[in-house]
């Protein structure tokens, strides 16, 4: 059954993430967190790195996001979000594959929005007003760091810290639809390109 969910349509399997009261030091290093705006540098060892798998990546990519300036964007933003947040950027894109098929506006029914359906209260919560959830930067920094407090939280129990992310805490169909999406779709190994 886990393999038809994969081969299929992607489609979104956005949950929402649940309200929780923060303590004053994970409420302002949230806030933080969301609040840096602009890259301060290149999120790749160097640019032989980063141009493998940029191109790994974009190849894998294209028939989801077809424009190649748009799909270079969206990969150099989810690598820059996913490393400075200390998440592999291949898990990232495994959950925006299962959270929203890659669609930028996309919204749940509970009301999640963007790539990573992100729920609106976290703006409030850490963020600023004028945040959108559908702006891409904007909306992998939220989904980056809410992932994180929620490995955080689960004391990087990365299955725990999925049910958190979909509100599907104790269920496994999310956590393992992620890792699946992770490890059969977006798996990456440096320097795998040099060897073919």
């Amino acid at each position: 059954m886990l393999v038809a969910l994969l081969l299929a349509p992607p489609a979104a399997l956005a949950g929402a993430q649940k309200y929780e009261p923060l303590s004053a030091s994970v409420h302002g290093a949230l806030s933080r967190s969301v609040s840096d705006r602009a890259p301060q540098h290149s999120s790749f060892e160097d640019s032989t790195v980063a141009t493998d798998w940029l191109a790994e990546m974009s190849g894998r990519l294209a028939k989801r996001i077809p424009d190649r300036v748009a799909r270079m964007e969206f990969l150099r933003s989810v690598h820059y979000e996913a490393t400075r947040a200390g998440l592999d950027p291949q898990l990232v894109l495994g959950l925006i594959q299962v959270e929203s098929g890659f669609k930028k506006y996309a919204v749940s029914s509970a009301g999640a929005r963007g790539f990573m359906q992100v729920m609106p209260f976290w703006v409030k919560l850490v963020g600023r007003s004028e945040d959108n959830l559908f702006h891409l930067r904007t909306n992998l920094r939220y989904g980056c760091t809410i992932l994180r407090h929620y490995l955080d939280i689960e004391r990087g129990d990365l299955y725990r810290a999925l049910g958190r992310y979909n509100g599907s805490l104790g269920q496994a169909t999310y956590p393992n639809l992620v890792r699946a999406a992770w490890h059969n779709q977006w798996k990456y190994t440096p320097g795998a390109l040099a060897l073919r």
